[in-house]
């Protein structure tokens, strides 16, 4: 008995020479994040995957200035996204430091392709982000709460 192909909708998402896993990520998207941890010259990075290039683009920078709202309404409530966001604190023992967050966004009314292709690609992109402290899978703004980025921040 043969099996039936998977519909098209729910077929694997083929990335790169049909590997699901491979995304390209150009230098240009390595720079943005190396400027925000280097040179805080971002207070965070929004990077998109560009169906046309199979590659992850820098969506949008946030200035050192702007506030973790800023960053949070700069996400889409439909669609998925990395980021990174540079976060500055005072630590229990009252010194000031700076972590970097690389949060994955997949909020519940993205579609499911969406979710697929960021899902299988996360690890491979996140990997050549040298330097992130901390890890988040997003679906919902609560998820990534300021207050769950300092408690995470605090435990080091």
């Amino acid at each position: 008995m043969a099996l039936a192909a998977a519909p098209a909708a729910l077929a694997w998402p083929s990335l790169g020479g049909n590997s699901p896993a491979w995304i390209d990520v150009p230098e240009r998207s390595k720079s943005a994040f190396m400027e925000l941890k280097r040179r805080k010259v971002h207070r965070y990075v929004i990077f998109k995957i560009d169906d046309s290039t199979e590659e992850v683009v820098v969506e949008k920078t946030g200035s050192p200035g702007e506030s973790y709202d800023d960053f949070t309404a700069s996400l889409p409530v439909d669609d998925c996204r990395y980021a990174v966001y540079d976060l500055d604190f005072v630590s229990d023992d009252n010194c000031r430091k700076s972590k970097i967050f690389f949060i994955s966004w997949s909020p519940d009314d993205s579609r499911i392709r969406a979710k697929t292709i960021y899902a299988v690609s996360r690890n491979q992109f996140r990997h050549e982000l040298d330097g992130v402290h901390f890890e988040i899978q997003a679906t919902d703004p609560d998820d990534m709460d300021l207050e769950v980025l300092r408690v995470r921040a605090n435990r080091t």
